[in-house]
């Protein structure tokens, strides 16, 4: 019979051989206490009726036989068992009384029955696993070898052997805990410790090694990486238990390897959700919404139900790309998509004031350096006055919550985009100050898998054969990744107070060249790596802080710090230059990001101080 007719007739199968295991388990018990030729059959017979009946009557209350748990399975083991005891203890009482038979049987057929029943459904169960049809196997399963012998390895090598497709075959597992040493799941053994994989790769013809360690951090990923693509081997890895959302593991679950498993760090979760009812039943406008962040921002927001969602951007094509990946249409024609460039200070405002948002999020910025210090006035524009312009609306619109989007590259700021953002963080403090309003920014660094990140810089460059470029063999950024960056932003709302910046702790701050050569380390043929130095703007070393700003005030988050920022005199805003000699632009861009520093509070300009911007914008 195949094993689908077999599940099909699985609880009749099942309740007979029950039946039948008590009256095996109730004669054998017998056998075992009388001698020979004394044996009491007739009650043997009757106790082994009432034992099987009671048993049944108690699974059908129970409903063990509907299917609770898979059949084999511990969970199936321990019901059964519980079940048993009980139905013994019940004949074992009456028995005790009556004294049918000797009072040590039914003790003895309730163990007897235990192992035989345990013993059918373990049998039952390979049986099954055995017999499963295979669907469009492939040619040769790929030889996998596995890394971490603990839950999550078992679960992988359990659900390689299941899989109907026979993808993968688990050769050999490697642990580190030398209690392991010699243990076998499902017949797959325990060779070696981690150190040992390039040998096993070689000795067991393994051509992929899956990590599946979901708590491994990223030295100890990156490590055995290395290990197997030194022997040969492709590398892949489980996701980390955030990721699996606590659930099963399975091979569908086996990925590349990416960026953020060698960061140096997990993804920080900021548990957002907790504290995000700000948003719910409240209108939010989001500029920028068709860039990188500011449409992950909208998605985000979504999630925690507001009662509007409004997405403002100049890109046409990118709103469209946003609504399409939130609503799954791109018509273009709804309230949610509005088309405004943040430099038109009138159009803004008549925004604002239609639509009265409840929240803003500020993400709309120029932030490519290279291009902002060959043209320094358009940063003057769009980061400092444009910025300007929404707070100004938003201050019209009586806006309550207002966070703008900052970079690393305010702190301590020494390119033409530094300067831009830092004057945008003491535009929103004077805002926030003014008006007593929770507008607030947010700093952070590099933004994996945004547009124009090193990352998608490095993977074009090496789909087109290389070279890959890179300023300094010791140039080190700060990392975080799209999904961090929105969380902190949102977040950054409900905890951040007004005026000041939030900075996320990023861990330590990783080389560029070590990205590429990751990068480059999985692709197939050589690429060439190329030192172009560092250019005008550019930073060996990156700041999340200023020299006079505080490091470690994490009144709310302890992954999370906040910065006093000075704020700036509004008047001087409209009077900034936005055309003239680029030393001019910079020169005020400077002067307005840097003055009164150290004292970390406002300072009022003098008269002569601003005769002096305004003649320079001249």
């Amino acid at each position: 019979m195949s094993t689908q007719r077999l599940r099909r007739f699985r609880i009749m199968i099942a309740v007979a051989y029950d039946l039948s295991s008590w009256l095996a388990a109730t004669g054998l018990a017998a056998v075992l206490r009388y001698a020979p030729g004394a044996t009491p059959w007739r009650a043997v017979v009757a106790l082994a009726m009432t034992l099987s009946l009671t048993y049944l009557v108690l699974v059908a209350l129970v409903r063990i036989a509907k299917g609770r748990a898979t059949t084999g399975s511990v969970d199936d083991i321990l019901e059964i068992g519980c079940i048993a005891v009980v139905a013994g203890v019940i004949v074992s009482g009456f028995n005790a009384n009556e004294i049918v038979i000797a009072r040590s049987v039914p003790i003895g057929a309730t163990m007897c029955f235990l192992a035989l029943a345990t013993f059918g459904r373990l049998v039952w169960r390979s049986l099954i696993e055995r017999g499963q049809p295979v669907a469009d196997p492939v040619d040769v399963p790929a030889r996998a070898l596995v890394v971490g012998a603990g839950e999550a390895g078992r679960e992988l090598i359990i659900s390689m052997m299941r899989d109907p497709r026979r993808e993968w075959e688990p050769v050999a597992l490697v642990d580190d805990d030398r209690t392991k040493r010699h243990l076998r799941i499902r017949g797959v053994p325990v060779l070696g410790a981690t150190s040992s994989i390039p040998e096993l790769v070689e000795r067991t013809e393994a051509e992929t090694v899956v990590v599946a360690i979901p708590s491994a951090s990223s030295e100890t990923v990156a490590r055995i990486a290395q290990s197997g693509r030194a022997a040969g081997a492709e590398v892949k890895v489980l996701p980390s238990t955030s990721e699996l959302l606590r659930g099963h593991v399975g091979i569908r679950d086996i990925r590349d390897i990416n960026l953020a498993d060698v960061l140096g760090r997990r993804q920080v979760d900021t548990d957002v959700a907790s504290i995000a009812g700000y948003l719910t039943g409240r209108s939010v406008l989001v500029t920028g919404a068709g860039g990188s962040i500011g449409s992950e921002l909208c998605r985000q927001i979504a999630r925690f139900g507001p009662s509007e969602l409004i997405m403002l951007d100049r890109d046409e094509s990118a709103l469209h790309a946003v609504q399409l990946s939130l609503t799954g249409r791109a018509l273009l024609d709804g309230r949610d998509v509005v088309l405004c460039d943040i430099r038109d200070e009138a159009a803004l405002r008549r925004v604002f004031m239609s639509r009265r948002p409840d929240v803003v999020f500020h993400a709309a910025a120029l932030k490519h350096l290279p291009m902002l210090e060959q043209y320094p006035a358009e940063a003057v524009k769009t980061n400092v006055i444009g910025s300007d312009n929404v707070l100004k609306a938003a201050d019209h619109a009586g806006v309550e919550r207002l966070v703008n989007i900052s970079t690393d590259k305010a702190a301590n700021p020494c390119s033409v985009l530094g300067h831009s953002k830092r004057v945008a963080e003491r535009l929103t403090s004077a805002y926030a100050r003014r008006e007593a309003r929770s507008y607030l920014s947010v700093r952070f660094g590099n933004v994996l898998g945004s547009r124009g990140s090193v990352l998608a810089t490095f993977a074009r460059q090496i789909a087109r054969g290389g070279p890959v470029t890179v300023t300094d063999p010791t140039v080190t950024r700060y990392f975080m990744t799209i999904e961090e960056a929105c969380q902190l932003v949102v977040q950054a709302g409900a905890i951040g107070r007004p005026g000041e910046a939030l900075v996320l702790d990023m861990g330590h701050p990783v080389k560029i060249l070590e990205v590429a050569e990751h990068l480059i380390s999985q692709h197939p043929g050589p690429i060439d790596i190329e030192f172009t130095g560092l250019r005008q703007g550019e930073k060996m070393h990156e700041d999340l802080f200023g020299d006079v700003e505080p490091r470690d005030v994490r009144p709310w988050h302890p992954l999370i710090s906040h910065v006093p920022v000075d704020p700036v005199a509004l008047d001087l805003v409209p009077n900034l230059p936005t055309e003239g000699r680029r030393e001019d632009v910079v020169a005020v861009l400077e002067m307005l990001s840097t003055y009164a520093e150290s004292h970390q509070q406002f300072a009022p300009w003098s008269p002569a101080m601003e005769d002096n911007l305004f003649q320079l914008g001249d």
